[in-house]
């Protein structure tokens, strides 16, 4: 069964990722641009996940990861090498309904981590539920490459016409239009429109 993509806020949220390795690297270089709290866990980190802590002022504990350890993190990542040890650890989330990912385990998962587009506003979360990470990861880089590098310009733009939009067109029906139609004349000039271009547009 395919997984339901729940879109979270993160920011500010406790997360603790159990691991020092290269996979703890990627997933924490994944959760950092959105706001995370988050600590790690490992007898021995990484040079390069070492480094990435301290430059992002990350909570570090130097020792193995136990279950109790868990208790009051809003979020949790098992990504130890001893599969037994993430297996404990997802065991107490579940007692204790935190959301947990176990790497490369989804039968011990939550949630799983979606191969990921991040660029400013904009999240793509792709997902094939454990059959194919290769699938994911191909199916990005084609969604990547067909989007244009405004886009987040683009995105920052048309968040801040919200309160012009509601003021000047009341009706849900006349905005989505004018939202449509700013969208498209934006992508067009590849930038975003200058006040002139807006009005024309709403007002038309």
């Amino acid at each position: 069964m395919a997984y339901f993509p729940f879109f979270v806020e993160l920011n500010g949220q406790r997360g603790l990722v159990a691991g020092g390795g290269t996979v703890a690297l990627r997933k924490v270089e994944k959760l950092l641009p959105y706001g995370a709290q988050l600590t790690i866990a490992a007898p021995e980190i990484s040079p390069a996940l070492q480094q990435l802590a301290a430059e992002n002022s990350l909570t570090v504990w130097r020792k193995n990861a136990v279950p109790e350890m868990v208790d009051g993190f809003d979020f949790v990542i098992a990504a130890t090498d001893d599969p037994e040890t993430n297996h404990a650890l997802a065991a107490r989330c579940q007692e204790q309904k935190i959301p947990v990912n176990v790497v490369d385990d989804k039968d011990y998962c939550s949630f799983l981590f979606p191969s990921l587009i991040q660029s400013g506003p904009l999240s793509i979360g792709i997902s094939t539920g454990g059959a194919s990470p290769t699938a994911a990861v191909w199916l990005r880089r084609q969604i990547e490459a067909l989007l244009p590098d405004t886009l987040p310009e683009i995105l920052r733009w048309m968040e801040q016409l919200r309160p012009l939009m509601f003021q000047t067109l009341p009706d849900e029906p006349s905005r989505a239009k004018a939202y449509a139609a700013l969208l498209n004349a934006a992508l067009k000039k590849g930038r975003p429109l200058d006040d002139g271009e807006t009005k024309q547009i709403i007002h038309s």
